[in-house]
């Protein structure tokens, strides 16, 4: 149901089968190339590869276009809010979170959009040509903005200028080739500004960590070099110590490195005293071997079986001496909901209880599209407009996330009726423009289960 028809061509193991696209979404001259019914099974593959090609153009040109649309929506909102009396130092904000929604990205990468646009349509018109032609694709049109963010004005043009993208000079280069030529394009226009842009990236050193495939995470530590290769080096003479040791090591040595570094850092072989992991669970998955996944605050859907090991054997693997404990905290939910029963504080500010409730409910940001993590608790109609500090009233939001609300025109309320059965916590966001965007909890570990048990 729902399937698009198929159109072979050909005969036998051969047959090159190709879909059938909407006429209305292919221009005139593309869609000529889409209809095999003259073509040989000989000439078949051939065409197909030239049809990726347009599109893969088409697809250059398009991002080409949504850059000009971007920086004319700017210069339409600063001057819509300078005639609403907003200080120019205000003027833009919220703009990148606008085109984010528009785009169904996150506010983060909305922001960095919005920066290439403005680069590109204002700074640097040869590698706007380039994306216009097809040359280069929006991915290696950002990397050639991105090496020359420290330079001016003046001097980013000049590299512009230099690089002359938009003659063909990256045909045939892959992303490390245009990043070496950028930087070396940059460097001489402007060494002084590159060296300070090395010696400040100190500054941005940090951690980070993001989910991977199968309950696994990717810890990733941004550090100068020197702190970088010292760190590496002290978990590579680490494996190679516990290898060499007699009696044998069943572990790899990428094993071993990942097992100390977790050890230094947590101070117990498991990894987990004294930190809250906020694992959550159905009691039929923790107490009666029921296969309902569970849910991992800040990475995701866990299997049942995993969640249940994880629960009943941490303890063995710390250390006897330590005082690690497992706390076992009962969330009750509607009948047939799964959503969150709820509760309200006549407080300004949300209690320790309620924000706990909430980072549960909502896991990650509520903003669509924004999967950061959580840092502010925040009411969704302002306590200034009346709103009351509820659970009902109120959503987790990252950090730029809470700040961009707070720009005029943004609005939030939460759906009426949104706790029908099989549907979670709904906010609806409305923009400066008028545009409403929904945001919807993510379901609770055995919401399905009761949605069928109550019927």
């Amino acid at each position: 149901m729902g399937r698009k028809p198929e159109r072979r061509v050909g005969a036998g193991a051969s047959a090159a089968v190709v879909p059938a696209l909407p006429a209305s979404t292919v221009p005139a001259d593309v869609a000529a190339n889409l209809d095999p019914a003259s073509a040989s099974p000989g000439t078949i593959s051939k065409d197909l590869i030239n049809q990726l090609r347009v599109l893969e153009d088409m697809k250059s040109a398009i991002s080409g276009l949504q850059a000009k649309i971007t920086v004319a929506f700017d210069l339409a909102q600063r001057a819509e809010q300078a005639e609403a009396g907003v200080p120019a130092s205000e003027r833009g904000k919220g703009v990148g979170a606008q085109v984010a929604l528009a785009r169904r990205e996150s506010p983060n990468r909305g922001s960095r959009l919005l920066g290439l646009a403005k680069a590109l349509v204002t700074e640097m018109p040869r590698t706007m040509a380039a994306v216009d032609a097809g040359l280069l694709n929006e991915w290696r049109a950002t990397l050639i903005v991105k090496e020359t963010a420290c330079l001016s004005v003046e001097d980013r043009a000049a590299v512009d200028e230099e690089l002359a993208a938009d003659a063909g000079t990256f045909d045939g280069a892959g992303d490390k080739t245009v990043v070496a030529a950028t930087k070396a394009a940059a460097y001489r226009r402007d060494p002084r500004s590159v060296t300070q842009r090395a010696a400040h990236a100190a500054n941005e050193r940090t951690v980070s960590l993001r989910p991977a495939p199968d309950t696994m995470t990717i810890l990733t530590a941004l550090l100068p070099v020197a702190q970088g290769v010292a760190a590496y080096a002290a978990l590579t003479r680490a494996a190679d110590s516990a290898r060499s040791r007699p009696g044998g090591e069943e572990r790899g040595r990428g094993q071993i490195m990942a097992d100390t570094l977790v050890e230094r850092i947590t101070g117990t072989s498991a990894g987990y005293s004294g930190i809250d992991l906020q694992l959550v669970m159905t009691d039929r998955t923790l107490l009666a071997g029921d296969s309902e996944p569970a849910r991992l605050t800040g990475y995701g859907v866990v299997p049942a079986e995993w969640a249940r090991d994880l629960v009943s054997t941490t303890k063995a693997h710390c250390d006897p001496d330590s005082d690690f404990n497992v706390w076992l905290r009962r969330l009750y939910t509607a009948p047939g909901t799964g959503e969150l029963l709820a509760t309200d504080s006549r407080a300004r500010f949300f209690p320790p209880g309620m924000r706990r409730f909430l980072e549960v409910r909502d896991n990650l940001c509520r903003t669509p599209y924004c999967d950061a993590p959580i840092r502010h608790i925040d009411h969704v109609i302002p306590w200034r407009h009346g709103g009351h500090t509820s659970l009902d009233n109120g959503a987790g939001l990252c950090e730029a996330c809470n700040h961009t609300k707070e720009v005029p025109g943004w609005t939030g309320r939460t759906v009426p009726g949104s706790n029908r059965a099989g549907a979670g916590h709904i906010l609806d966001v409305q923009t400066p423009t008028g545009h409403s965007y929904r945001s919807q909890a993510p379901p609770l570990p055995g919401h399905l289960r009761a949605a069928v048990d109550s019927t």
